[in-house]
């Protein structure tokens, strides 16, 4: 196993394997309590370099500096961190050596990425990402090469195993309460907005599950929305630097209805073979904010990269500003949580009592389940 860096500047991918040990890892990870494999849907709190792959001057890219500047090496790998990610310290907890390094990394060689699927798994997580985007169209490509190189049982094996991670939400809301905003409705009138924004999402969200599962996904750990209105760029908009309550209830009432679908999706599927972790970035991060010196916070509110007020009225480039207790600040960049942040969330989705920030069983359980 070596840890390289691929062919495209700024992607880093943890692990490497060879065709001859395809075979061996299969067995290997079937009598191991760790999953063989965890893959990972979302947006930019999970991307591990995707975006660096996508055309367009649009698209968002953490492929820079100061991006990275605490990753071994100072790479900037496209993750929105300062360091590593939540994707990369679950997938520690779980055995790996990081995240699994990104699809469209691995797209252009088959080979490479059914070694990378087998090896430890797959990123399909993608800066900007809603949930109705079609990145389960590249875990289906993704399969059917599995299955080409190991046959059908043992690719479904592996993936009834493996871990699948979903953290997705934030940027349907974010952009939803933009459009709110600008058109100065009533009160009435936004909550019927939200109530089918909710409705239209989670269908999107059920659909996506129920797909991976008749893939063969049975694990399933999803990740709520956090406080929306309590990030740097959210606080810009109160002269006190206060967080949104608007964004807030907004994130509270999509999680509420995130968390009926899974429970009656888990209910339907029980007979087949399915188990969940949903974990509640959104207590969370209400319980750190209500004692942030606790955990070691001096700053919740500011970004750590950026410039202006709060940090947040301009990007994270190369000519920003950086602050340099970096572990002690929630924030690195205007939407972002730090690296030390996303280690925090990630200690906590693991392995902390179920019922406090994971329900019905957290994550280190739902790994370790035998269905």
């Amino acid at each position: 196993m070596v840890g390289y860096r691929s062919a495209m500047a700024g992607t880093v991918l943890c692990l490497v394997v060879s065709s001859s040990m395809l075979v061996m890892m299969v067995a290997a990870a079937a009598a191991s309590a760790r999953p063989p494999a965890m893959f990972v849907f979302g947006d930019s709190t999970l991307d591990v370099g995707n975006n660096n792959y996508l055309p367009g001057p649009g698209v968002p890219r953490a492929n820079r500096p100061f991006y990275g500047i605490d990753f071994p090496g100072a790479v900037a790998t496209g993750r929105f961190s300062n360091g590593y990610n939540i994707a990369d310290y679950l997938a520690k907890s779980m055995g790996f050596p990081c995240s699994p390094p990104p699809y469209l990394s691995l797209a252009q060689n088959t080979g490479r990425l059914v070694r990378a699927a087998i090896g430890g798994g797959v990123s399909y997580a993608s800066g900007g990402a809603g949930i109705l985007d079609s990145t389960l169209e590249y875990f289906k490509s993704t399969k059917s090469q599995m299955v080409a190189k190991l046959g059908s049982r043992a690719a479904n094996l592996l993936l009834a195993k493996s871990v699948f991670l979903f953290s997705v939400g934030s940027n349907d809301l974010f952009v939803f309460a933009v459009a709110e905003q600008k058109q100065n409705k009533s009160s009435a009138d936004q909550q019927r907005d939200a109530g089918a924004l909710y409705a239209s999402l989670v269908s999107g969200y059920s659909a996506a599950v129920q797909e991976l599962h008749a893939l063969g996904a049975r694990k399933l750990a999803v990740i709520n929305v956090g406080l929306l209105g309590c990030v740097p760029t959210a606080r810009l908009n109160d002269a006190a630097g206060a967080c949104s309550d608007a964004l807030n209830q907004l994130a509270s009432g999509f999680d509420d209805a995130l968390a009926s679908m899974l429970a009656g999706i888990a209910s339907r599927l029980r007979r087949p073979g399915f188990a969940y972790s949903l974990a509640d970035y959104y207590g969370l991060s209400a319980a750190t904010f209500d004692d942030p010196r606790a955990v070691g916070y001096t700053d919740i509110a500011g970004a750590c990269c950026g410039g202006g007020r709060l940090g947040a009225e301009a990007p994270c480039l190369p000519n920003a500003t950086v602050c340099a207790n970096r572990d002690q600040h929630a924030f690195w960049d205007a939407v972002h949580p730090s690296q030390r942040g996303a280690m925090l969330t990630a200690q906590n989705f693991y392995d902390s009592r179920p019922g406090r920030y994971t329900a019905p069983i957290n994550f280190k359980q739902l790994a370790q389940t035998s269905l």
